[in-house]
C-alpha cells in the first residue's frame, strides 16, 4: 500500500509540474506577444516621424509618398517667451472664407478629458471643402480636429475642425496626438505647449495639410520637441483643394 500510495504521489505532482510548465508558456508567449505589439506601435509612430527635413514651410515639395515631413530640423518656432506652466487653449477666428487658423494651446492634465469622457458629436459642424465622398468604398473626409477630443475635450468647437481625409487624420495626425498624449499621461504635471496650423494655398477650401509644432516645457524640450508638416492627401484620390471636390469619384 505504501508503495502504491508513493507512485499515485508521484504521478499527482508530474501531473501539477506539467500544469505549471504548460501555464507558463502561455504566459510567456502572451507577453512576449503583447512587447511585441507595444515594438510595433512605437514603430508605427517613429514611422511618422519622417527623416526627410526642410528649411522651411515655403520650401516642402507636393505630397510625393511621405505622410509627413519635418520642418526647420524638428525645432518647433517656440521662443522662450512662450514658455508658460499656465494652462490656456486659443483658436483663431474663421477668415472671410470660413476657414480655421492656428489652434494653439498648453496641453495638460488641467485641459484634457477626464478618464471615461467620450467625444461629443461633432457631425453639426461643416468645415470648408467638405464634399463628402466615396473613395476605394470608404468615405474619403472626417472633421479633423486640429487640437484632439483627447488633448483639449473640445467636441463640436468650428474653430478647432478643419475638413481632412480619413489618411491624414489616422495615418497622420493621430500617431503625432498620441506622442502628446502619452508624454502627459507619464508625466502628468507637466505641459506641453501645443500649436497646429492649416495650411490653405490662395483661397482653397480644403488644406494642402497642417504644421503640428510641440514643446515640453518642464523639461526644456527633452521629453518632447517637434514641427511636423503633414500632408492632406489620401494615396490615389485626385482631390480639387479650391473646393474638396473628389475628381475620380
Amino acid at each position: 500500500m505504501i508503495k502504491r500510495k508513493s507512485n499515485k504521489n508521484i504521478s499527482i505532482r508530474r501531473l501539477i509540474a506539467t500544469v505549471i510548465i504548460f501555464v507558463s508558456i502561455i504566459i510567456v508567449a502572451y507577453f512576449a506577444e503583447r512587447i511585441n505589439d507595444k515594438s510595433n506601435d512605437v514603430q508605427s509612430d517613429a514611422n511618422v516621424l519622417s527623416q526627410i527635413t526642410y528649411s522651411r514651410l515655403e520650401n516642402i515639395p507636393e505630397y510625393s509618398g511621405e505622410i509627413c515631413v519635418k520642418i526647420n530640423d524638428n525645432k518647433p518656432y517656440f521662443s522662450e517667451s512662450d514658455y508658460t506652466t499656465d494652462a490656456f487653449e486659443n483658436y483663431s477666428e474663421l477668415d472671410y472664407l470660413g476657414r480655421c487658423g492656428v489652434a494653439y494651446a498648453n496641453i495638460c492634465k488641467e485641459i484634457m478629458p477626464p478618464e471615461g469622457d467620450e467625444r461629443g458629436n461633432i457631425s453639426s459642424v461643416h468645415p470648408t471643402g467638405w464634399k463628402q465622398a466615396k473613395f476605394n468604398g470608404e468615405y474619403l473626409y472626417n472633421r479633423c480636429h486640429l487640437i484632439a477630443h483627447s488633448l483639449s475635450d473640445e467636441d463640436a468647437n468650428k474653430q478647432n475642425l478643419i475638413t481632412g481625409t480619413r489618411y491624414f487624420n489616422v495615418q497622420g495626425m493621430l500617431p503625432i496626438e498620441r506622442l502628446v498624449y502619452e508624454y502627459i499621461d507619464k508625466n502628468a504635471n507637466n505641459h506641453v505647449l501645443y500649436r497646429v496650423t492649416p495650411i490653405f494655398k490662395g483661397e482653397n477650401l480644403l488644406a494642402s495639410g497642417v504644421e503640428m509644432e510641440a514643446y515640453s516645457v518642464e523639461d526644456n524640450g527633452k521629453g518632447l520637441s517637434f514641427n511636423i508638416f503633414v500632408y492632406n492627401v489620401t494615396p490615389g484620390a485626385n482631390i480639387d483643394y479650391t473646393t474638396g471636390e473628389l475628381l475620380n469619384n
